[in-house]
């Protein structure tokens, strides 16, 4: 076994503490990352939150990073000591099923082995994840990350922003199309970023009128308040794809009567229960769908697409020794747009 450094959560406490932990050896596909920066997800609040009913489980989140590789197993090919590369929440999938044969790498029939808080396909441990030292994962499942890319900046694109890319390339947005992007955080923020690179009209749908300024600011064209009936009746079946980040449950009616006849609400903020009336969809044909992570193919291309127009993450970069502080003011909202923690503090 290898040993690191990083932050293992306390179940009594429900805080991360500093801690040793035991990585892998090398398999001959596998490659070793020094992580350099780690992205922090709302993800990682929930996982922090259900660990206090687990204290016994051993939880190390993080699921967004960038690093170096650093050692790489006699069967890595196009991956060698010294190139930067980034990893995402997904590690390994079985690689035969149709999901996975389709590069959907994020859809496997077995379930994907997550970054952490998952099973290793061959030995059965808890994988733990990047917010530690290093962290050794199969090839295939870590990508080249694009020269003048900031590292720091792109490690939130390996989960915020492939999950609004995502849809946004399947739903085939592109010049002459109309995009509404609700809520304005960590993936909102990317999917106008995005949208607008692709060269849709996007607008914002908030219900905060004092973010008008930091929509347009990202590339919005049109700036929406929720809680404005007037507002929101001027752009009824107006918008083809309307990318609804909102974390919290809500209703998905208002949303359903922006889109446009035979688009698509994409509901990836709230992953809970949803109740729909089905006259919103049956009026204008509207569709409602959801997307998660990506697969290998989609993740490569989103990452070079930011290459090519210069598109990261608006971030606060802290030192890891600052998660706890960083994960209280997440779960308060206290963040433009995404944390990021500089791991070489764990030297």
């Amino acid at each position: 076994m290898r040993t690191t450094t990083g932050w293992r959560a306390d179940g009594a406490t429900r805080t991360l503490r500093r801690a040793a932990l035991e990585r892998r050896d090398l398999r001959p596909d596998d490659i070793a990352v020094r992580v350099e920066y780690c992205g922090v997800c709302h993800t990682d609040l929930h996982a922090l939150h259900a660990h206090e009913s687990d204290a016994n489980g051993v939880l190390v989140p993080g699921h967004e990073f960038t690093g170096v590789v650093t050692e790489a197993g006699s069967a890595v090919s196009g991956l060698s000591p010294g190139a930067p590369v980034a990893v995402g929440n997904i590690v390994d999938s079985c690689g035969t099923c149709r999901m996975c044969r389709a590069g959907q790498e994020n859809f496997c029939r077995e379930f994907p082995t997550l970054t952490y808080g998952g099973a290793d396909r061959h030995d059965g441990t808890t994988t733990l994840g990047g917010y530690s030292r290093e962290y050794v994962v199969n090839h295939r499942f870590a990508y080249h990350l694009p020269a003048g890319l900031d590292a720091a900046a792109t490690a939130p694109l390996l989960c915020a922003g492939v999950t609004v890319w995502e849809p946004l390339r399947a739903l085939g947005v592109g010049p002459g199309s109309t995009v509404a992007v609700a809520g304005l955080g960590g993936l909102g923020h990317l999917a106008v970023k995005m949208a607008t690179a692709l060269g849709a009209t996007t607008s914002v749908i908030s219900r905060t009128p004092d973010k008008a300024g930091e929509a347009r600011g990202l590339g919005a064209q049109g700036f929406v308040v929720s809680t404005d009936s007037t507002q929101m009746e001027a752009v009824r079946d107006q918008f083809d794809v309307v990318i609804d980040t909102i974390s919290a449950p809500h209703d998905l009616a208002p949303y359903l009567r922006m889109t446009a006849m035979d688009g698509t609400l994409s509901n990836l903020g709230h992953l809970g229960p949803v109740t729909v009336d089905t006259m919103d969809l049956l009026i204008g044909r509207k569709k409602l769908g959801s997307a998660g992570s990506g697969g290998r193919p989609s993740t490569a291309a989103m990452l070079r697409f930011c290459a090519e127009h210069e598109i990261t993450a608006d971030i606060e970069l802290l030192p890891s020794s600052q998660v706890n502080t960083a994960l209280e003011r997440l779960e308060r909202n206290d963040v433009r747009y995404r944390f990021v923690l500089d791991m070489s503090d764990l030297d």
